[in-house]
């Protein structure tokens, strides 16, 4: 085997390209070399042999009665000097392999050899990635420009933006980050690879790597709602009526769901049980709120959920973000009443028996308005009994005062008669 042949056997086990596409780009190299020096290559064709030890250049040309271009054209007279058995209408194919091909090949041949591996290579890696777009993959931190942080995953860059981060997630170079592989696109430069951190598809990946019931198909995620870097509520169901859905995707003691929540940096996880009745469906994904009643329009694809008074503000969440989960979840437009919006206070929920918490509530509830009543009344009677207090000190002190005051009233007036004598 030639030198030249352990060369293109190397460049193939360094580009991961096969022999095929190798073989191809030669011949396209040498074909515009030819063309660079002899004129034209739309009837030229390069045979290269298995071992690169020969090259040989074949022009082709139609077998015609009157030739109106020479290149491609060749009169029946001149093949038949070639062939006896060409008829006009057939194809000539003969060798015009230059003396000093080689040379002028290498010289001609190097940039485009260069450039056909340089896009084979891209398109291999482009046929790779869009193939597993959707797929979590792994990979390093290579640098950071402007808020654009650039993956080395393999053999070329993903790209994930701050837009796809969520907040909070900071990175710097070498560490370790695991990505959603959200678009690949072609561009000049190459397959351009777009992650992401926050799209819903990233969440269900990392259950599916924690969860081997979710990966084996045993559990199934029917359906998931995010705001990155802030909760997550996710929908699980199984058919097995021996395995528990939630418990499999939370694992003993909270271990799978805690990983996930320690690779979303502290993302609050829901997880629930889906159910085809939207009822039920509604009442689990509000969760951690209970809920009274679910009264559905399913023409309007919309739901009224009665709640108890004091888990309304739970069932909406912060800024609303419990119910708008939840409606996302589940595809259904939801609004939530308190039990006092919704029946009045006058009327009585029938089925508190099922919602323990609450008549804990109350019980509660009562327990304090009583205390404070008792404290109430004794500082009544205390206040009380130091205002009766002060008025009998009083009215003792003005007793005492009224002898004295007189005494003095009749000395003045002695003294006022005294002088006017």
């Amino acid at each position: 085997m030639s030198d030249f042949m352990n060369a293109i056997d190397d460049l193939i086990k360094e580009k991961g390209l096969t022999k095929e596409i190798v073989m191809e780009a030669i011949e396209s190299a040498l074909i515009a070399a030819y063309k660079k020096n002899y004129g034209t290559s739309q009837n030229v064709r390069v045979v290269v042999d298995g071992d690169m030890e020969g090259i040989e250049v074949l022009m082709r040309k139609d077998v015609v009665e009157e030739v109106e271009d020479e290149f491609t054209q060749i009169s029946l007279e001149d093949a038949l000097q070639i062939d006896s058995r060409y008829q006009v209408g057939d194809v000539v194919e003969y060798q015009v392999t230059p003396q000093n091909f080689g040379r002028i090949a290498a010289q001609t041949a190097k940039q485009v050899v260069v450039q056909k591996i340089r896009e084979a290579e891209r398109e291999m890696v482009f046929d790779n990635y869009i193939n597993r777009q959707g797929d979590l993959i792994t990979g390093v931190v290579q640098r950071i420009s402007n808020e654009t942080i650039f993956v080395n995953i393999g053999n070329t860059e993903g790209i994930l933006v701050a837009k796809e981060r969520a907040r909070g997630e900071r990175f710097r170079v070498n560490d370790r980050i695991k990505a959603y592989i959200m678009d690949v696109r072609k561009s000049a430069k190459g397959p351009q690879i777009f992650l992401s951190r926050t799209h819903p598809g990233f969440v269900e990946r990392l259950f599916e790597l924690e969860v081997p019931e979710i990966e084996d198909g045993i559990v199934e995620i029917r359906s998931i709602a995010r705001e990155a870097g802030s909760r997550t509520k996710i929908a699980v169901y199984t058919e097995d009526e021996d395995v528990d859905p939630v418990g499999a995707c939370v694992g003993a003691g909270g271990s799978r769901v805690r990983n996930i929540v320690d690779e979303l940096f502290g993302e609050k996880i829901d997880i629930a049980t889906w159910d085809d009745d939207p009822r039920v469906l509604i009442k689990n994904v509000l969760s951690p709120a209970k809920v009274e009643e679910v009264y559905i329009d399913e023409e309007l694809q919309e739901a009224t959920v009665v709640v108890p008074d004091y888990q309304l503000s739970l069932a909406i969440g912060k800024e609303g973000q419990n119910v708008r989960l939840a409606a996302r979840l589940c595809g259904w437009k939801i609004d939530i009443k308190s039990h006092s919006q919704y029946f009045g206070d006058g009327e009585e929920y029938d089925d508190y028996d099922d919602y323990d918490d609450y008549d804990d509530y109350d019980d509660e509830y009562e327990e304090v308005v009583e205390e404070v009543a008792e404290v109430t009344d004794e500082e009544a009677a205390e206040t009380e009994e130091a205002v009766e207090e002060i008025v009998e000190e009083s009215e003792e002190a003005a007793e005492e005062a009224e002898p004295a005051e007189a005494e003095e009233e009749a000395a003045a007036e002695e003294e006022t008669v005294e002088e006017e004598q």
